[in-house]
C-alpha cells in the first residue's frame, strides 16, 4: 500500500510539473558546460596545424598538432596534448568524408564512441581510392589537394588547419569549409588526478559523473554562395534557419539537438525536441545547394551566424564570395563529417541518403488515414468507432491503441477486462481491410511476474547506472528499466518478442508504435536518462543519447519483419529519430497543441524532416493537447490530408473529436478532406516509391522544385507534394482571403475547379470553407482513384483516373507505380511502373522498368476509366485508342470533383485501357 501511495504521489507531482512547457526544466547553453565553453572561443583561437600530410590506403592522412611549442606541454596543467589523426576520404557522387580522432597508437584512455549501424554498407563500397596528392602554395599558405569528382576537389590547408571543398583549380570557388574561422577545438580524454568540478556535471538536483573529464568537440562550418541554411531537425521553427548569433541576436540560444520528451512544446523556438539529425543543407540562387552531416549521437548545439558576427576575424574570406557561417558543438564523440557538393537540392538529399539510407517503402495501408486517441477505452469503444466511420461513409485504414490497453503498462500484454478478445477484434477490422496499431515503449516495468522484465534482468540486458547496477527510472509503469538496444544481441532478442506466438493476442494485422524512446525518464535530468549511465561496450549514455530511440525503432521494425518470415514490410511509428531512421518507418512531430500556431509550424517541421531523409512524417491532426475549435480542426484535416503521414490523435483529457461529433456540415468537410487523401493514394504511393529509390522526399519545399526562384527560399506556408501539387495551408482563424505564390513560368490549375492561374505571380484568393488551396502544376499528369471505399485495401481493383494538366506547349507527363502494397517482392521486380506522356494531341503509356509477359512477378487488371484534360481547347469530338483501334467519346463539361463544380474541361470516359499495358490515345 505504501508503494502504491508513493507511486500515486509521484505521478501527481509529475503531471502537475511536466505536462506543460516549463523552460527551467531544461538546460540552456549557459547551463551546458561544453556549449558555454565553445561559444566563448574567439575566431582564430585554434592553433592546430597539419603535418605529415600523405596518401595512405587510399585516403589523405595527416596529424594535427599545436603550432606553438608551449602549447604542446600541458592542458590545464595536467595532461599533454597529443596529436590528432585526420583522415579525408572521397566517395562517388561528390562526397567527402572527414574523420578526426585521437591517435589510437598513443593509447588514449579509451576509444571514443563512433556511431555504428547508421552508414549503409553500399556507401562504404563507393570509396574512391586516392592515388595522388597535389601540393599548392601561395600567400595564404600550403595546400594539399585531392580529386573529389569531376569539377570539385578536396583541400586541406596546413597552417592554419582548414578543410574545404572547392571547384576544381587553384582559384576555384569554395563550396563548403571546416575551420575557416579557426574555432576548432577537441577536448582529449584525460586521467583523473584530482577532484574538481570538471569530473562531474550538475543540473538542478541531478549530478552526472564525468569519468573521462570534458570530451567535447566544436568547429565552424561555412556554406558558400548560400542565401539560407535548412535542416537539423527537430525544432518547432521556420524552415529557413534563423541566425542565433550576430548583431541583434546576441542573446539567442543555439539550435539544440538532444532528444527529449517535451510536453506542449512552444513554436518558433530553437529548443530541441524528440529527434536529432545533425545534417544541414544550404541553398542560394547563384550556385545552388550543398550539405554537411556530422555523424555524432551526443548532445549537439549549433549556432547559425548572422551577417556581421565575425567582422573582427583575422581569417576574412574574399569579399566577392558570400557565405553562411555556422558553429557546431558536441559533448562527446569524434569528428566523422560528410561534405555534399550538390549542386542541386535534390542532389544533396540524394547524396546524404546514399550515406544513411533511403526511405523504406511503406505498405499501402500506412499511407492512408489513421485514427488514434489516448485511449480507446475497450473493445466496445473500438467497435463503435469503427462502425461510425462506416455509418458516415468515411474511409480509414488504421485504429490505434495507446498505453491503457495493456495490463498495468506492461507491453506485449492486454488488459483482459477491457480487451478480452484482442485477436477477434483485430480480425474483425482486418475483414474490412483495416489494421490496428498498439504501443510498445522502451521502459520495462520492474515487476518480477512480468516475463519481459524477468528475462531481461536475468540476461543482463538493461542499461546500467554509473555504479554498474541496472538503471532504474520512472515512466508510465512506475519503476522501470531500459533495454540496452545498442547491443545487437539484445535487439535480436527484442525482435523475437513480436512473433504472434510470443506477443499473445496479436495477429499479422497488428502493427507497432514506439513512443517515449528519447528515452523518456520522468525522474531523470531533463526528463531523460543520466549521461553517466552505461551501455554495451562501456559507452556512456552521453555519447549515444540521440541514437537510443533509433536502435529501439530498428529492433522493433526487424521484429515485424521476422514475424512475417521476411515477406511483409513493417509499419512502426517512432517519436525519437536519428539519421537512418527513414529505413525503419515513420515518425511524427510529437506532442503538439490544438493551436493555430502549431498547425502553421507543422509545415516547416515536416519539410525539414523530408530534407534530412525522413520522408514518412506527419503531425497529430487536431493537436495532441487541448480542444481545437471546429474551424481549426477542419483546417487541420484539410492540411493533414497532404502530410506524408496522416493521423488524427488526441490526449485522453481532451474531448472526443472523431469527425462525426461536430455537426453534419463539419462532418462533411472532414470527410471531404479524408476523401482527398484516398483519391490521391496512387499519387502518394508513387511518390513513396520515388523516396525509396532516390531519397527525394514526398513533401518538398517550393525551392526544391524551383531552385532559382528567390521568392520560394523562405516560403514555408506552402509546399509541394511531389513535383506535381502545390498546397497552401490556411493558418488563421476566420480568414477571408489568402495570398498564394505560384512559382515558375507555367500556369497552375486549381485542383477543385480546374481554373488556371498564372505562374510566377502571387494570387489573392477567397478562402473557402470546403478546401484549402491546392494546385496541379502545368505539364504534369496525376493518377487518382475516385471511388471511395471503407479502406485502401478495398480500393485495390478500382479503376484509375488520369488528370492531365497541359503546359503552354500542350504537353504533360507523369508516372504511376503499383505493386502488391505489402511485400518485399518489389525489390525483385514485382511491380508496374508506367510513364504517361501527352504531346501533339496524343497520350502514351510506356513501361519504366519492370518485367513483362511471363517473367512479370506482379500483374494488375486495373483499367483507366477516365481521363481529364485541363487547359485544352478547342474540344476534339472523340479519341482513338491504339493498338485496339477503338474510338471513344469525349465530353466537354464542368469539372465535377468531390461534389464541387468548376470550369468546363475535356473528359475521355471509359477508354478502358489497362495500366499494365502499352497504349496510345490520340485526340481526333
Amino acid at each position: 500500500m505504501a508503494n502504491f501511495l508513493s507511486t500515486f504521489l509521484f505521478f501527481l507531482l509529475f503531471i502537475n510539473c511536466a505536462f506543460s512547457w516549463k523552460k527551467d526544466e531544461f538546460r540552456n547553453c549557459n547551463q551546458t558546460p561544453f556549449c558555454k565553453r565553445a561559444r566563448s572561443r574567439k575566431p582564430g583561437a585554434c592553433s592546430l596545424v597539419a603535418i605529415d600530410v600523405s596518401i595512405s590506403n587510399g585516403d589523405l592522412v595527416a596529424k594535427l598538432i599545436p603550432k606553438e611549442k608551449n602549447q604542446e606541454n600541458t592542458e590545464n596543467g595536467e595532461n599533454p596534448i597529443k596529436p590528432l589523426v585526420l583522415t579525408i576520404s572521397a566517395y562517388q557522387d561528390g562526397i567527402l568524408r572527414l574523420k578526426i580522432d585521437e591517435d589510437q597508437n598513443l593509447s588514449p584512455r579509451k576509444k571514443r564512441f563512433e556511431v555504428p549501424d547508421v552508414i549503409v554498407p553500399d556507401f562504404v563500397n563507393k570509396k574512391l581510392w586516392l592515388q595522388r596528392l597535389k601540393e599548392e602554395e601561395n600567400e595564404e599558405g600550403i595546400f594539399s589537394v585531392v580529386y573529389l569528382s569531376d569539377g570539385y576537389e578536396g583541400v586541406i590547408r596546413r597552417d592554419p588547419f582548414e578543410v574545404f571543398v572547392r571547384e576544381s583549380g587553384q582559384n576555384g570557388k569554395k563550396v563548403l569549409s571546416l575551420n575557416s574561422n579557426g574555432l576548432f577545438d577537441f577536448e582529449q580524454l584525460r586521467d583523473k588526478k584530482e577532484e574538481n568540478e570538471e569530473w562531474e556535471e550538475r543540473f538542478r538536483s541531478h549530478t552526472d559523473t564525468r569519468p573521462y573529464g570534458p570530451q567535447s568537440i566544436s568547429f565552424d562550418v561555412s556554406f558558400y554562395d548560400a542565401d539560407f541554411v535548412y535542416g537539423i531537425p527537430e525544432h518547432a521553427t521556420s524552415l529557413a534557419l534563423k541566425p542565433t548569433r550576430g548583431p541583434g541576436v546576441e542573446d539567442s540560444e543555439p539550435y539544440r539537438l538532444f532528444n527529449l520528451d517535451v510536453f506542449e512544446y512552444i513554436h518558433d523556438s530553437p529548443f530541441g525536441l524528440y529527434g536529432s539529425i545533425p545534417f544541414m543543407i544550404s541553398h542560394g540562387k547563384s550556385r545552388g545547394s550543398s550539405g554537411f552531416f556530422w555523424l555524432n549521437a551526443a548532445e549537439m548545439q549549433i549556432d547559425v551566424m548572422g551577417p556581421g558576427w565575425n567582422n573582427e576575424s583575422v581569417l576574412m574570406l574574399p569579399s566577392d564570395q558570400k557565405r553562411v557561417d555556422t558553429l557546431w558543438m558536441s559533448e562527446a564523440g569524434v569528428v566523422d563529417a560528410f561534405f555534399f557538393i550538390g549542386p542541386g537540392p535534390k542532389d544533396v538529399v540524394r547524396q546524404y541518403t546514399s550515406v544513411t539510407g533511403k526511405s523504406a517503402l511503406p505498405q499501402l495501408f500506412a499511407t492512408a488515414y489513421h485514427q488514434c486517441r489516448w485511449n480507446y477505452r475497450d473493445e466496445e469503444d473500438v467497435y463503435n468507432v469503427d462502425s461510425k466511420f462506416d455509418e458516415h461513409d468515411i474511409p480509414y485504414d488504421v485504429l490505434w491503441l495507446d498505453i491503457e490497453h495493456t495490463d498495468g503498462k506492461k507491453y506485449f500484454t492486454w488488459d483482459r477486462m477491457l480487451f478480452p478478445n484482442p485477436e477477434e477484434m483485430q480480425n474483425k477490422l482486418a475483414a474490412k481491410g483495416r489494421r490496428m496499431v498498439t504501443i510498445v515503449d522502451p521502459h520495462i516495468k520492474r515487476d518480477e511476474s512480468y516475463y519481459i522484465h524477468k528475462e531481461a534482468s536475468e540476461k543482463g540486458y538493461y542499461v546500467k547506472d554509473a555504479t554498474g547496477k541496472d538503471f532504474d527510472g520512472w515512466c508510465w509503469p512506475g519503476s522501470s528499466s531500459y533495454l540496452d538496444m545498442v547491443n545487437p544481441e539484445i535487439r535480436s532478442w527484442w525482435a523475437e518478442k513480436f512473433s504472434c506466438k510470443n506477443y499473445v493476442g496479436s495477429t499479422p494485422s497488428l502493427y507497432i508504435w514506439n513512443d517515449m524512446n528519447e528515452p523518456s525518464v520522468f525522474n531523470g535530468p531533463e526528463v531523460t536518462m543520466p549521461r553517466d549511465a552505461l551501455h554495451y561496450g562501456d559507452v556512456e549514455h552521453r555519447e549515444l543519447h540521440n541514437a537510443y530511440g533509433y536502435y529501439f525503432h530498428m529492433a522493433t521494425a526487424d521484429g515485424l519483419v521476422k514475424r512475417g518470415d521476411g515477406k511483409d514490410r513493417p509499419f512502426v511509428l517512432s517519436r525519437a529519430f536519428f539519421p537512418g531512421s527513414q529505413r525503419y518507418g515513420a515518425v511524427w512531430t510529437g506532442d503538439n497543441s490544438a493551436e493555430w500556431d502549431h498547425l502553421r509550424v507543422s509545415v516547416p517541421m515536416i519539410l525539414t524532416l523530408g530534407l534530412t531523409g525522413i520522408s514518412f512524417s506527419g503531425a497529430d491532426v487536431g493537436g495532441f493537447f487541448g480542444n481545437p475549435d471546429t474551424e481549426l480542426l477542419v483546417r487541420w484535416y484539410q492540411l493533414g490530408a497532404y502530410y506524408p503521414f496522416f493521423r488524427a490523435h488526441a490526449h485522453h483529457d481532451t474531448k472526443r473529436r472523431e469527425p462525426w461529433l461536430f455537426g453534419e456540415r463539419n462532418t462533411e468537410l472532414m470527410k471531404e478532406a479524408i476523401h482527398v487523401r484516398y483519391m490521391l493514394l496512387p499519387y502518394f504511393y508513387t511518390l513513396f516509391r520515388e523516396a525509396n529509390a532516390s531519397g527525394i522526399p514526398v513533401a518538398r519545399p517550393l525551392w526544391m522544385e524551383f531552385p532559382a526562384d528567390e521568392k520560394t527560399f523562405s516560403n514555408d506556408e506552402a509546399f509541394m507534394v511531389g513535383n506535381n501539387l502545390l498546397v497552401q495551408g490556411i493558418f488563421t482563424e476566420r480568414a477571408k482571403h489568402v495570398s498564394v505564390y505560384l512559382p515558375g513560368e507555367q500556369p497552375w490549375y486549381d485542383m477543385k475547379t480546374g481554373t488556371a492561374y498564372e505562374g510566377g505571380a502571387t494570387h489573392k484568393l477567397t478562402v473557402l470553407e470546403d478546401s484549402i488551396p491546392a494546385f496541379q502544376r502545368a505539364g504534369t499528369i496525376i493518377p487518382r482513384k475516385d471511388r471511395f471505399r471503407r479502406s485502401s485495401t478495398q480500393m485495390e481493383n478500382d479503376p484509375y483516373t488520369l488528370v492531365i494538366a497541359l503546359n503552354s506547349s500542350m504537353a504533360a507527363e507523369g508516372e504511376l507505380y503499383v505493386d502488391d502494397g505489402k511485400s518485399f517482392e518489389f525489390q525483385q521486380g514485382a511491380f508496374i511502373h508506367r510513364r504517361f506522356t501527352f504531346s501533339n494531341g496524343k497520350l502514351t503509356s510506356s513501361n519504366m522498368g519492370t518485367a513483362t509477359g511471363a517473367n512479370n512477378k506482379f500483374a494488375s487488371e486495373c483499367i483507366v476509366e477516365r481521363i481529364i484534360l485541363l487547359g485544352l481547347s478547342p474540344a476534339p469530338k472523340n479519341a482513338l485508342v491504339e493498338p485496339v483501334n477503338q474510338k471513344v467519346d469525349i465530353e466537354w463539361g464542368p469539372l465535377l470533383l468531390r461534389g464541387g463544380k468548376g470550369k468546363s474541361v475535356l473528359t475521355i470516359r471509359k477508354p478502358n485501357v489497362r495500366i499494365a499495358d502499352d497504349w496510345t490515345i490520340k485526340l481526333l
